[in-house]
Order: structure tokens, then sequence, then C-alpha cells
């Protein structure tokens, strides 16, 4: 590395460690959590659930292929799932300078740079992991030249109001009118919709759609406590009292479920990776998905309309809900991945078929 900027990373447990810059040097805290993915940091920096998190990589090098150029398709990045950076910093165990991939623009340390957002490498990311595994998440601060910040814990925010867009916008010209209830929307759920011969109207998370005309409602993923989000469920519960179709990802699914009358709780350290199998329910199949999420469903207190549709392989979490007679579900995994196993795509399908079907009725 051409600097030697060391950064001291602090716990809320009081443990330190020491790293080297490889980003912005500014001093930062948030909430720590670790992704096991292999690939993908680009899309995962930029994926909104992860606003007010610092990152710690699982694989250990980080960097190698850079980050994409800023090519546009249909008013969306082609390449990242937000229009900028969302973690607050990123931890990897070695970061490497020399990066080399045929669609790579600049380097990683550039990129973050450019967002203001920083990154330590040197750091024993295996006892980072290891303790968030023990101990849960934890509040964390990354602190350059002794300029400690004040102790953040982002769960405590409205952070979909952070991240969803301000203002109505339409993508795409299809027979399918999807309204898309923006709580952190990555650009790739966006992309699927739209190669399924769709318009997606998209609106801020605590838009009143009740009265608005569209085929399908489609509830985004996003970051932070699904509770927060008072106008989003308040609407849902309006929206159930028809039988227009509604598919939700991630905390899309948490905030139906919270509608619907169950309850949600935060996970010990969350799902985020690459490889986290999911049971499809009453049968044998499973699929592995992408996921990034801190809090889950439980499915004790799911009304008696409403049954699991996927269950974690690992920890028997809930990992999707269906209504038993109304055209509603939802996964609480990435059907659109990006980065990650696209096994689930088929879900975008079903809710196409759906919308169809109430169509023709």
């Amino acid at each position: 590395m051409s600097q030697q900027t060391k950064a001291k990373l602090i716990l809320q447990d009081g443990s330190e460690y020491v790293g080297t810059s490889f980003g912005y040097e500014g001093s930062v805290a948030g909430e720590m959590v670790f992704n096991t993915a292999m690939t993908g940091y680009p899309e995962s920096l930029t994926d909104p659930s992860y606003k007010g998190q610092i990152l710690v990589s699982t694989f250990p090098l980080i960097g190698n292929y850079g980050v994409p150029g800023t090519l546009q398709e249909d008013e969306l990045f082609r390449f990242y799932e937000s229009e900028k950076i969302q973690v607050s910093a990123f931890i990897v165990s070695d970061y490497t300078e020399e990066f080399s991939h045929w669609n790579a623009s600049l380097s990683l340390a550039d990129w973050m740079k450019e967002h203001k957002i920083p990154g330590i490498y040197g750091v024993d990311t295996r006892a980072l992991t290891k303790k968030l595994r023990e101990q849960g998440s934890m509040l964390a601060k990354i602190v350059f030249e002794e300029i400690e910040p004040e102790w953040k814990d982002p769960n405590l925010e409205n952070l979909v109001a952070q991240v969803s867009t301000p203002e109505k916008k339409v993508y795409g010209e299809g027979k399918h009118k999807v309204l898309l209830l923006d709580c952190g929307v990555k650009n790739n759920i966006i992309r699927c919709l739209l190669k399924r011969d769709t318009t997606v109207i998209r609106v801020p998370h605590d838009y009143d759609f009740t009265q608005e005309e569209y085929d399908g409602l489609f509830i985004s993923n996003g970051p932070g406590d699904p509770k927060q989000n008072t106008a989003a469920i308040a609407n849902l519960k309006k929206a159930f009292d028809q039988d227009t179709p509604i598919m939700g990802i991630c905390l899309g699914t948490q905030l139906m479920a919270l509608a619907a009358g169950a309850d949600t709780y935060k996970l010990k350290y969350g799902h985020r990776s690459h490889n986290q199998p999911v049971v499809l329910e009453g049968t044998k199949r499973c699929f592995i998905t992408s996921q990034n999420h801190g809090y889950a469903i439980n499915n004790d207190t799911l009304p008696k309309e409403w049954k699991p549709l996927f269950v974690n392989a690992n920890d028997n979490t809930c990992e999707g809900i269906k209504h038993v007679s109304k055209p509603f579900f939802a996964s609480q995994f990435h059907p659109e991945a990006s980065s990650g196993p696209t096994d689930t795509e088929f879900l975008f399908d079903d809710f196409i078929e759906m919308m169809e079907k109430n169509q023709a009725n």
C-alpha cells in the first residue's frame, strides 16, 4: 500500500484491534456484522439493507477485482444495488491494492474514498467473526487520530427513511403494473421485475398506496428494525383487505408479518451470506439462497390465515410466509441475488402468474 495510516477498531465489549486504512480516513460508529460471501463486495457494499452497519468480510482477500463503472440501464446502475455505498465502514483481513477484471474501472480503495467510507485491513477477521457468533452483533467504532465518535445503534433510527426514494418514479412500460413500496430496494429487484414485462411504480416507504391502481404490490428489502415502519405496516393492513397479489422480500416479509398481526425479533448475529439453505415447507426441497437480514419472524405468532413458506435448514428460523387463501407471499431471502445464487428467481415468475390469474378472474 502507498500509505500506511493506522486505525483502531473499538468494540462495545471493550476489545480493541489495530488495522491499516485503505479507504476514507474518518472516524465512524455503527453496528458491526459479518458476511461470509466469497464474492460480490460491490453489490454488498451498495445494498441499502446495510445502512448504518460496519461490515466484516470473512473471506480473507478483498479488492482483487476492483469495482465496476457507472453504466446505467433503465435509469439504474447496472453493476450496483443503489446509487452509493451504504455500509458505514468495511473491515477485511487483507486488501489487494492491485486489481484485475475486464469490467473494473477503479480500485475498491479509491471508490470508498470517493464515497467517504472508511476501510481497514490487517485485522483478525476470524476472531471478530467468532466474537460476533458467540456474543451477537455489537456496536463498534473505527477511530482515526484519536477522534473517537459516540456509540451509535442504527437500529434505534428509522433507517428505511434514509434509503427510500423521496418521490414516485416509474420504470418500464410492461403490461403488468407493479407498485413497489421502496424500503431500501436493491436495483436487481427492479431489473427482475422489468424483464418480466412490467411497469414498476416505485414509491416512498410511507406512501399511502391504498388509493393507487396496480396489478400487484411489491414490498422491498431494507435496513433496520421492521417495527420502526409504522406507516408501511398500517397501509399493508388495508391492502390485506383486498385480493390484489402481494410479494415481499427480506424486510418486506417482516412488514407483511407485522401487518398480519405476527411478531418479529432480532437475530443473534443475522444471516448475511450466499449459502443459506432454506426448505420449502411441506417438502424436502432445499434451495441455497443469498441473505442479508438481522431480524426474523416468530412463526409461533403467525395468525391462522398465514403459514410459513420456507424454513432455514440451519436454525429453523422463518424464511418466508404465505397467506392460506389470498395471493400474498414473501421470502426472507433474496431471490434476485446480486450477488449470490439465483436458484429462487422463479418466485418472481410466481408473482407474475398470480397477477395474471387475478386479472383473468
